[in-house]
């Protein structure tokens, strides 16, 4: 059972930078992954990035270079730094996490956090 908390949307100029957090109610070393998906409107949801307890990364094509995704386990707690950003980058980030109990996975989400990139 995890809760999940996202922080650090909002309003940024093109070219700008934001830093997401999300703060788990539990260790993260319970945690199989984490992610990082948005949704803008009139679209679904997409993958952002995404990074495994053992620490590899993978991220969707549209922000490869621009953004991070990294943990801090003692604060239990994962960031999305997002570096460059475009209006194309607007809209609503949510945070995922998975736990794996006897091989059945358990999805977890956060209320999301709008992240607006306009002049």
């Amino acid at each position: 059972q995890v809760q999940l908390v996202e922080s650090g949307g909002g309003l940024v100029q093109p070219g700008g930078s934001l830093r997401l957090s999300c703060a788990a109610s539990r260790s993260i070393f319970s945690i199989k992954g984490m992610g990082w998906y948005r949704q803008a409107p009139g679209k679904q949801r997409e993958l952002v990035a995404v990074i495994t307890s053992g620490g590899s990364t993978n991220y969707s094509d549209s922000v490869k270079g621009r953004f991070t995704i990294s943990r801090d386990n003692a604060k239990n707690t994962v960031y999305l730094q997002m570096n460059s950003l475009k209006p194309e980058d607007t809209a609503v980030y949510y945070c995922n996490a998975v736990i794996e109990i006897l091989a059945t996975s358990y999805d977890y989400w956060g209320e999301g956090t709008q992240v607006t990139v306009s002049s």
